[in-house]
């Protein structure tokens, strides 16, 4: 009996582990075709010949996509917006879910701020006032557009002033003991205990600004200042052969729309594949600490 039960458990676990593993690689069967298809030759592409691995090996898509001044335009705007986009929303997110983290006896109104978050997340203005508030303020065509209307993420701060309401009260009760005022708490002592949580919001704001493209189609006025998602929306690889020259006819022979476009996917997920595995680690971690208190 003990030997069946044994046996029942093995085939669960094989059949458990193959499934999953079937799965992974249904989730990677797309990245590796496109990133064949934009080491791959015109004529393979267009002859269906790109499965999982490049045919007729060539870079020249590439080097047709990097020399292209929109594309690596974009690619900067897109830098810059992760970059000041990351830090003013970890500041923020980190300085309000302090205090609303606090008990009720402690921050009478918390209740009432915690609502005025939820309810952003519950009802939205609608992209028209949305629009002319951000034209109103003078914020049209530069990067503080891409930045400022979304600088307070709700969700984030829900998920870390609950991963704070589950830190050690004794710790905050010492160092005010010790006299610590809040932001030497906060930084010194809260910030340091909440490396899963923060760590995933991290990864939750840096791919949200880096995937973003509908607000820089909507307020950017010239391709030049688009980020990098907003151009692969509204880009035209090819160029009008009315225009093109002798160099241009004999790249044409060796890449093709369809590499182009690979070659730019590629290159525009690259960098949050490189980021991703550093934070992965924590990313579970984060999310069930910082869901799990009310």
């Amino acid at each position: 009996m003990i030997e069946q039960k044994t046996w029942g458990r093995t085939m669960f676990v094989i059949g458990n582990y193959s499934f999953l593993i079937l799965l992974a690689l249904s989730c990677l069967f797309p990245i590796l075709h496109v990133l064949a298809l934009s080491f791959s030759s015109s004529s393979m592409a267009s002859a269906g010949a790109v499965t999982l691995w490049p045919m007729d090996f060539t870079l020249k898509s590439y080097a047709f996509v990097l020399q292209k001044p929109l594309f690596v335009g974009s690619f900067l705007v897109t830098l810059q917006r992760v970059v000041l986009g990351s830090l003013l929303n970890m500041l923020l997110v980190i300085t309000i879910a302090y205090p609303l983290s606090k008990e009720a006896e402690t921050f009478r109104m918390r209740t009432v701020y915690v609502w005025f978050f939820v309810l952003t997340i519950l009802f939205s203005g609608g992209i028209i006032p949305w629009y002319f508030t951000i034209k109103e303020v003078g914020l049209l065509d530069s990067i503080w557009a891409l930045v400022l209307p979304g600088a307070v993420p709700v969700f984030n701060v829900i998920l870390l002033l609950n991963f704070f309401r589950g830190l050690p009260k004794e710790l905050e009760e010492a160092a005010f003991m010790d006299g610590a005022g809040h932001l030497h708490i906060l930084f010194r002592i809260f910030v340091p205990l909440s490396l899963p949580a923060l760590a995933t919001i991290l990864l939750f704001t840096i791919v949200g600004h880096w995937n973003s493209w509908f607000d820089g189609l909507i307020l950017m006025n010239r391709p030049e200042q688009y980020p990098l998602q907003s151009y692969l929306q509204t880009v035209v690889i090819m160029q009008d052969l009315s225009s093109m020259t002798f160099e241009d006819a004999k790249m044409l022979a060796e890449i093709s729309d369809r590499t182009t476009k690979a070659a730019q996917i590629f290159l525009a997920a690259f960098p949050v594949l490189l980021v991703y595995p550093f934070l992965q680690k924590y990313f579970v971690k984060g999310i069930v600490l910082g869901s799990v208190k009310g």
